[in-house]
């Protein structure tokens, strides 16, 4: 549009206004939407039952701040702290002010960097210690800039580093310095909490911890006793195992935390998350996926159990969840913006180009059978999988896009935890050239190391997450490829990555 309008000008023709835009916005939180939302968990009986919509609206709304971009240690420019704590505080989002489609998907761009927490999880001091970036390898672009996070004045002289912003999460900044917005992230943010806000955390206070964000008290599993059980520095130990592109967040699990999804190409999508524990149906359910995984899936109840709750069964009243952002929400409006600039979202321009040997991997890919699952234009069959030990109901192979074979992968996260469906959906694997770890717990590094069929022996040391006190373990399923060629193999693997 820039374009145009420049090149018009240039010819000495005014541009035309763009058109006056009137978003028609769905409500968040409906009830008969919500249920529409959501798939079943393993145990139906312990599906969430989420806060009611008189609850949610009494929130209050967010408030979006101007905020400043961050620097690693000796980037920044000088003054620049100085300068940042004479700016007044400044509210940028603004609905009314908002005119056309472009406007509004500009505002969703500041609802994705817009931080819920402030000095409350990393602080400024933490992202301004030269020993986090020298032994987490924190990324930054060539300007020395962190676009993991922002600082933001929120009174006058004071500046807060704000955090827990959806691009906290879903930035990526690859090798050579571009940074990939909406990709699965590699902050790494779990590792880094390990070192900072959670360092010398007390015995009792990771148990709330453990308990707020993974507790399932109906599932009989190991790695749920193991998390309940884990001491303050046990705690940290199992958060500082997590890699970049891993993320052990709410309601998964610490022992078996999911890889970042990436976001860009949402549109196409029809479930979230690895186990596909919501449908996406259009932009009302993005606004809802946001909602809920920016604190509101802590208040919900499952069975007799509210995560964020001092007993562990009882609701706080509105405002007082503990948990960050379960005291707040977004406004209908930031939350529609935001869903317009997700589905604004492109995938960076792909060096990997067509050739002989990427015409020879497509063959390969047709020949072998990958498009049964990964079929073109999208590479993924938008279906759910089962995982071993879950039987598919009779209603959902009815109602639901379920592929009635299972790959074999490991099943802990699908089955023993509060998004734990019995399912993994099929990933898109469009633009794997810029993503990774893979695996839906993120244990491989590369694509080479998931067609390395040493990863099916008890001895292969992980290359993405191996587990808390994890050298050696198996990496099972999804055996496709594995048996091929070097040469079919390497065909493959480049094809891939021009997708």
């Amino acid at each position: 549009m820039a374009l145009m309008m420049s090149v018009m000008a240039a010819c000495g023709r005014p541009p035309a206004p763009e058109t006056a835009w009137t978003p028609e916005i769905p409500r968040t939180w409906d009830a008969d939407a919500l249920h529409a939302f959501e798939v079943p968990l393993a145990d139906p009986a312990q599906s969430p039952v989420h806060v009611p919509a008189d609850y949610y609206y009494a929130l209050p709304e967010r408030p979006i701040y101007k905020s400043y971009p961050v620097y690693a240690p000796g980037r920044e420019p000088d003054g620049y702290m100085e300068w940042i704590a004479a700016q007044p505080p400044e509210i940028v989002f603004d609905p009314a002010t908002l005119q056309t489609e472009a406007d509004w998907i500009a505002a969703g761009a500041l609802v994705f960097e817009a931080p819920i927490a402030y000095d409350a999880i990393i602080r400024v001091a933490d992202l301004r210690n030269p020993d986090l970036y020298a032994r987490l390898h924190v990324p930054t672009t060539p300007d020395g800039i962190v676009p993991f996070a922002r600082y933001v004045v929120l009174e006058p002289g004071k500046v807060a580093l704000g955090n827990v912003a959806c691009a906290m999460c879903h930035t990526r900044v690859l090798d050579d310095g571009r940074v990939v917005t909406g990709a699965q992230g590699n902050f790494p943010f779990d590792a880094v909490l390990g070192m900072t806000s959670l360092r010398g955390m007390p015995d009792g206070a990771a148990g709330f911890l453990n308990r707020l964000l993974f507790g399932a008290p109906w599932v009989s599993h190991p790695s749920v006793a193991t998390t309940e059980a884990l001491t303050g520095a046990e705690t940290v130990e199992a958060f500082g195992a997590i890699p970049a592109g891993v993320l052990a967040r709410q309601g998964t699990s610490l022992l078996h935390p999911p890889r970042v999804p990436d976001l860009i190409g949402l549109t196409d999508r029809r479930y979230l998350d690895s186990t596909g524990v919501n449908r996406h149906h259009g932009i009302g359910d993005v606004m809802r996926y946001a909602a809920l995984n920016q604190g509101m899936d802590t208040l919900s109840q499952y069975g007799p159990f509210v995560p964020d709750s001092e007993d562990g069964r009882t609701r706080p009243a509105p405002g007082q969840g503990q948990f960050t952002g379960a005291s707040s929400r977004y406004s209908e409006a930031q939350l529609y913006a935001l869903g317009l600039y997700l589905y604004s979202l492109t995938p960076p321009p792909n060096p990997h180009q067509p050739s002989p040997i990427t015409a020879r991997g497509q063959e390969v890919f047709q020949r072998t059978g990958c498009a049964t699952c990964h079929p073109p234009p999208l590479y993924t069959s938008n279906r759910l999988t089962p995982v071993d030990g879950f039987d598919v109901p009779d209603e959902a192979l009815a109602t639901d896009d379920i592929h009635p074979v299972g790959v074999g992968t490991d099943p802990a996260l699908a089955l023993t935890t509060r998004r734990g469906t019995g399912y993994y959906k099929v990933p898109s694997l469009k633009g794997v050239w810029y993503r990774g770890p893979f695996e839906h717990n993120g244990s491989v590094a590369t694509l080479e190391d998931w067609f390395d069929p040493r990863r099916l022996r008890d001895d292969y040391v992980p290359t993405g997450y191996r587990g808390f006190r994890v050298e050696r373990r198996a990496v099972p399923g999804h055996r496709f490829g594995l048996d091929l060629s070097n040469e079919d193999k390497a065909a493959l693997i480049a094809f891939l990555k021009t997708l």
